[in-house]
């Protein structure tokens, strides 16, 4: 049964041009009304797959957390607290956006028991702030990490962004030194990716948007290991670099192809081998619940082929990454006799390596992971 839990808040003070995640404008939503019923979907949930293993992991994303009053994320936290047993510690992160966590929100944090935040920086650069609709200023970034740690949240991860448009080299590494010289234990760098019904999707589509050559980006990466390397920021999967070992355990879930509950409108969840996604609209997520039911809008039974090729898809995100041994306790296969020409040529290529029981990406196969990945579709 599952360790972790997601829950999720779909409101926003501003969109970012790049999102496509489910959110909604901020004003005029009836928030109170949806965080009785996400807790009500925390009880209906418990009754459905009662908690058997204590929650080891909670993250709470957006949207954008932070934009509720202190007193309403108070609420939404402490709803879970009162319907999931917790472990002592728990690793407890909140999604928080520069310049919208105030001192009285961040000790209400850590009164409740958050001891992680993920931050949104994305870049530290004023015009690209601007270019990807972003609210906060550059400032905002350092006063949130400092308030932090002045609470008592001292595990303090940012999020950044390359591959922006029009992005320079430049401005790519003043990124990286500003956030470095911060004090953080971790950071989530991702390229840019265009999305469906995204602002940047409906610019792309009338030629106004201006993308980075793929060598130019392939090269922002290599630039971000080695920065974050040099600042000992240690890599322990293609996006995410940690200090003092405090890598996200939630987000280890993921990459372990392990189960979790999720809550909230759009939200996710993997239990019993069963995939659902809950109705993203507030109306049909809503309804179902006023009406005592889950907001499932589709469920999905895993084959053990998806779930073989879902171990390794993930699994090789990380940079340990596969353990053989763990995937034949999971299956009573081994990964080389489920997929045994598609490891010896990968591994011909240089793109996957072998060593002590672990398949991993070699420094090729990081730069071409998607590719890599694609290769361990199982034919039906």
């Amino acid at each position: 049964m599952p360790r972790s839990i997601y829950v999720h808040v779909p409101f926003c003070e501003q969109i970012c041009h790049y999102c496509d995640f489910n959110k909604f404008f901020l004003e005029n939503q009836p928030i109170d009304e949806y965080l009785a019923l996400c807790e009500k979907e925390m009880k209906l949930t418990q009754e459905k797959f009662p908690s058997q293993d204590k929650i080891e992991t909670i993250y709470v994303g957006g949207g954008t957390p932070t934009s509720l009053s202190t007193e309403q994320l108070k609420r939404l936290l402490l709803s879970i607290k009162s319907h999931f047993p917790l472990a002592d510690p728990v690793e407890w992160t909140v999604e928080v956006n520069p310049g919208s966590a105030d001192k009285e929100k961040l000790a209400m944090l850590k009164e409740v028991g958050v001891n992680r935040l993920s931050i949104g920086a994305q870049t530290f650069d004023p015009k690209l702030l601007q270019a990807i609709n972003r609210d906060h200023k550059t400032s905002d970034i350092e006063r949130t990490v400092h308030m932090s740690r002045e609470a008592g949240i001292t595990n303090l991860s940012l999020d950044l962004m390359f591959g922006l448009p029009n992005q320079t080299m430049a401005q790519w590494e003043s990124t990286l030194k500003e956030a470095c010289d911060l004090p953080i234990e971790h950071i989530s760098a991702y390229s840019l990716k265009v999305e469906a019904k995204t602002v940047f999707y409906q610019m792309h589509r009338k030629g106004q948007l201006s993308l980075l050559p793929q060598e130019l980006e392939a090269d922002m990466y290599e630039k971000l290991r080695e920065v974050l390397e040099i600042n000992d920021f240690q890599q322990y999967e293609i996006s995410n670099f940690a200090k003092n070992g405090l890598k996200s355990e939630h987000n280890l879930t993921y990459w372990n192809n392990d189960e979790y509950y999720g809550i909230g409108a759009g939200a996710h969840s993997y239990v019993n081998g069963v995939r659902r996604a809950n109705n993203g609209p507030l109306p049909k997520y809503m309804k179902a619940l006023r009406q005592n039911a889950l907001p499932y809008l589709e469920e999905h039974e895993v084959p053990v082929k998806e779930k073989m090729e879902e171990q390794m898809f993930m699994g090789l995100r990380k940079l340990e990454g596969i353990s053989s041994e763990t995937f034949y306790e999971r299956f009573s296969l081994g990964i080389h006799d489920v997929f045994p020409d598609v490891i010896d040529s990968l591994k011909a290529n240089s793109l996957l390596e072998e060593k002590n029981q672990f398949i991993r990406l070699t420094d090729k196969g990081l730069l071409l992971g998607n590719e890599v990945f694609e290769k361990f579709l199982l034919a039906d």
